[in-house]
């Protein structure tokens, strides 16, 4: 029986794979209702074909290998670099105000982080600790800060590591503050992330720090990503833009004794 279902299983795979060489774009849920087996059962297989380097996994399934060439990845990444730039540049001002020269902090990836790390790329005596590769880049010239970049597996659409080796090397390693960018962030779903294999890790770095600061632009906020990272009660402090839309979440994070500042 259990070789039928890895002969099975290897099928649809095979089948996946020959959808998406033709659609360029699979969805979990179409996918599901084709084959007739659960969501859960196709983003294990989306997860492993990932890990094989057979396609790139996205939040609503996958695409293709060719659709992800650096071309096509450079063109992602401006367009949400450019997204609430303005938002995100003075939510990365605001957030290193509150680092002091001399701090050891940790950063997860996102790119309201990278404006942030442009930012402490200008002071002195910091000891960074990510495992976001656009935001170890943004130090590298940066002869005064010391910067560790967790190694392991590489999501490289959103260019971060994760993995049991970037856990493992996290866990030598202790800071003062923890910048955390988020893809959600509400009273009911807490704090959420859209990449399912950063999670535990940012978790991790939640627990290896003493100070959890969250950056996040209006949109962020009142929204829940695809995985869970930690409830608000975890966070010390949000740093945001001001929103009349956002008003009533910020209200009721307050209560529970998060510290807020609005950009």
């Amino acid at each position: 029986m259990g070789k039928i279902k890895k002969t099975l299983t290897k099928q649809r795979r095979e089948h996946i794979i020959e959808i998406l060489q033709q659609e360029n774009e699979v969805n979990v849920a179409q996918l599901a209702a084709h084959f007739g087996v659960s969501q859960v059962t196709i983003r294990n297989d989306l997860n492993q074909l990932d890990k094989e380097n057979l396609l790139h996994r996205i939040h609503s399934g996958a695409i293709s290998i060719k659709n992800s060439n650096r071309d096509n990845f450079e063109a992602t990444l401006n367009e949400r670099m450019a997204t609430n730039k303005q938002e995100k540049l003075a939510i990365a001002k605001a957030c290193a105000m509150l680092i002091q020269d001399g701090d050891t902090v940790m950063m997860n990836s996102g790119t309201t982080n990278v404006f942030v790390a442009r930012e402490l790329a200008l002071r002195n005596s910091l000891t960074i600790v990510t495992n976001a590769i656009l935001v170890a880049q943004e130090f590298s010239y940066s002869k005064s800060n010391k910067v560790i970049l967790l190694g392991g597996d590489v999501e490289h659409l959103h260019q971060f590591t994760y993995g049991k080796d970037a856990s493992y090397q996290l866990q030598q390693y202790r800071a003062d503050r923890l910048i955390l960018a988020t893809d959600g962030l509400s009273t009911k779903g807490g704090i959420t992330t859209l990449h399912h294999q950063e999670a535990d890790l940012s978790m991790q770095m939640i627990n290896r720090t003493n100070q959890l600061i969250v950056v996040a632009d209006h949109t962020k906020i009142g929204k829940e990503g695809f995985s869970f990272v930690a409830p608000i009660s975890y966070m010390h402090l949000l740093v945001t833009d001001a929103q009349p839309t956002i008003n009533n979440q910020l209200a009721e994070m307050k209560k529970g004794n998060v510290e807020i500042i609005e950009v």
